[in-house]
């Protein structure tokens, strides 16, 4: 009895270690919820792969930005390239002897010959304007001339010994005497450089040849209502 009870006891035991062992040699096999979870993983996976694909609004703007710069660098060499293809002195090798010049001294010799260009051209300015003067004295004594000439032919009656040396000294000792007056006025010999600055800025004031014509005429008239009064 003891024999029988202790097998029936022990055959539980043995069921139960059976069941124990056929339970933890199946736990390898994956559940149904461990599956989903293995899914969705994979799918959050994919999904990230193809929103990294799209451009964000950083990334667009840092592609516009060196699309912006690489232009700009672009505007600045071709620039560059214009002025040293236009100015001169641009075209001559650096002193170093090598074959392109600096941008630094593409830009100061840029800047040298436009000042040179600047005064050439106030040089050119002032040359004309001189000419310009000359021009008008020419004209006017082609027209004392004309008016001369039409006189003398007239009355070609009227001789040269008509008028005497006297009357040609007056006409001349009065020019020379109002012409003295404004000189003297005007004058200040203190130095040289002064006495040459005054010299040339009285000749531009009193010596031009619209107030040297009035002034002849003004005389002219003199002399002429003096021999009339005789």
């Amino acid at each position: 009895m003891n024999c029988i009870k202790g097998d029936s006891m022990s055959s539980p035991t043995a069921s139960q270690k059976f069941s124990f062992s056929r339970t933890s040699s199946t736990g390898s096999i994956p559940t149904a919820g461990c599956t989903s979870s293995a899914s969705s993983a994979q799918n959050t996976d994919d999904e990230d792969s193809e929103s990294s694909k799209v451009p964000t609004y950083k990334d667009r703007r840092r592609e516009a930005h060196t699309v912006a710069e690489q232009k700009r660098r672009d505007a600045i060499k071709k620039g560059y390239d214009e002025l040293q293809c236009i100015v001169p002195t641009c075209q001559q090798q650096d002193t170093l002897g090598s074959q392109k010049i600096s941008k630094a001294t593409v830009l100061q010799r840029s800047i040298d010959y436009m000042q040179f260009l600047s005064s050439q051209k106030k040089k050119q300015e002032e040359e004309l304007e001189s000419l310009r003067k000359e021009v008008m004295a020419l004209k006017i004594m082609k027209a004392n001339y004309e008016h001369i000439v039409k006189t003398h032919q007239s009355s070609p009656s009227l001789g040269q010994n008509q008028v005497s040396d006297e009357i040609k000294f007056q006409v001349f000792r009065n020019m020379m005497d109002s012409l003295f007056q404004s000189f003297n006025a005007s004058i200040s010999v203190a130095n040289f450089a002064e006495l040459s600055a005054c010299v040339f800025s009285w000749l531009e004031e009193y010596c031009k040849p619209q107030t040297l014509r009035e002034l002849v005429l003004g005389i002219l008239r003199q002399v002429n209502a003096t021999i009339n009064n005789q």
